[in-house]
């Protein structure tokens, strides 16, 4: 007896923030895709806040405006009106002030509600086939195409494979991809807080030898004003800041952010996550593309690693819708090859950029400290480095595809 096979333009091992961005973009262009994932669909969309928020830059705020999803998130995010930096609580901030008229430098937003808007659209997506409670039992790359046995034993195919499995990609592993990797002995805290005085849209970053401690703005709740925390710790401080009480866990972050936003309470649980860099020698192989973090992990220092997955989905949306139209073979060499040199470079850039900054700022000392104020400072005093460091936060730097200027393929 014959067996069915389900097929698609695209097979999507990973359905998180990244992977579904992509199904729908490419529903978006008339592109089929399966998307498998094990989570459970009440387990991904549980109601309850678990205190883990991300900044998207305007940039990838206009892909989710282009892609349709951002009438979903109307109202649940908050604008980032600035950034200010600062070396400890030491006088010499820097201030990114966006021009007159140019808009937010991003939104924050619960990773609830992204989710939540992803799936109410790829619910509605005619060209997506979502599967939850399943994983690809047995993946097969070949020059003819992709061919997957499903744990639930359906049989799957597709012109390409995509990696957006996270971390320890199974895909990038079985394709025999290099990764560059390190841990930096830190662990990141997670949390939000509830404050008595308005945070006026701006996010701070205050950095500390011990690691950034980020507060990020997030929209007022039913009891007052709230932000995320992403505070970085050593490795060996993180099981013991989990198990403080609130109270003391409140007063070290007030003394941290110099009390600046009066009282404050808890708004949401603490989890922790070990902090490491990895960086895929490529992200292509045979029928293979890897998009956000199955071929790049990078330091939480600027907020950018969703977005750098988010500029992964615009590039490769636009190279296969492009590919579509020609009528080639979405897995064909070429394509996967202009996608690998589109994203590259910026890639490699960031991952390098942030990493510098973290071991930067993590020397001691008070000739490092003053030697960091004196950077700051000369920043502060260039508009020309401003405006770029701007778009970089921005996501606007670099040859952008359509997605990232609200515009179709």
């Amino acid at each position: 007896m014959t067996q069915s096979i389900d097929r698609a333009d695209v097979l999507i091992l990973g359905g998180g923030l990244v992977g579904l961005t992509l199904g729908l973009a490419l529903d978006a262009h008339g592109i089929s895709s399966i998307i498998v994932d094990p989570a459970r669909r009440e387990d991904v969309l549980r109601p309850g806040f678990d205190g883990r928020a991300s900044a998207v830059a305007s940039a990838s705020g206009r892909m989710l405006d282009a892609i349709g999803v951002s009438p979903r998130l109307a109202g649940l995010g908050c604008p980032i009106a600035s950034i200010r930096v600062s070396d400890g609580l030491a006088p010499g901030v820097l201030d990114f002030d966006p021009d007159p008229g140019s808009g937010p430098l991003g939104v924050m937003y619960e990773n609830r509600a992204l989710r939540q808007a992803l799936h109410q659209a790829a619910d509605e997506a005619p060209a997506l086939d979502l599967r939850l409670e399943t994983s690809a039992a047995d993946v097969r790359r070949t020059e003819a195409g992709v061919t997957a046995t499903l744990s639930d034993g359906r049989h799957v195919a597709a012109p390409l494979l995509i990696g957006a499995e996270g971390r320890r990609s199974p895909s990038r592993e079985a394709a025999g991809i290099a990764v560059a990797r390190w841990s930096y002995d830190h662990q990141a805290i997670i949390a939000a807080i509830g404050h008595e005085l308005p945070h006026g849209g701006v996010a701070h970053e205050i950095f500390y030898p011990a690691g950034p401690f980020a507060l990020l703005p997030l929209p007022d709740d039913a009891d007052g004003h709230r932000s995320a925390l992403v505070w970085t710790v050593k490795a060996s401080d993180g099981p013991a800041m989990l198990r403080l009480g609130d109270r003391a866990f409140l007063d070290e972050a007030g003394k941290r952010m110099g009390r600046m936003l009066g009282a404050l309470r808890v708004a949401g649980p603490r989890s922790t996550y070990p902090l490491g860099f990895h960086h895929a020698a490529r992200i292509t192989a045979e029928r293979l593309a890897l998009v956000g973090d199955a071929g790049h992990g990078i330091h939480p220092i600027a907020g950018q690693g969703l977005n750098l997955g988010f500029r992964d989905v615009a590039a490769l949306t636009q190279v296969l819708v492009e590919g579509a139209r020609l009528g080639m073979d979405l897995g064909d060499r070429q394509l996967l090859a202009r996608y690998e040199r589109w994203r590259a470079l910026d890639t490699l850039a960031v991952a390098t950029a942030t990493d510098g900054l973290a071991r930067l700022f993590g020397v001691p000392g008070r000739t490092a400290s003053a030697i960091r104020r004196a950077g700051l400072g000369l920043v502060q005093r260039a508009p020309v480095l401003k405006r770029r460091f701007m778009a970089e936060a921005r996501g606007e730097a670099g040859q952008l595809p359509c997605l990232l200027q609200g515009l179709p393929v």
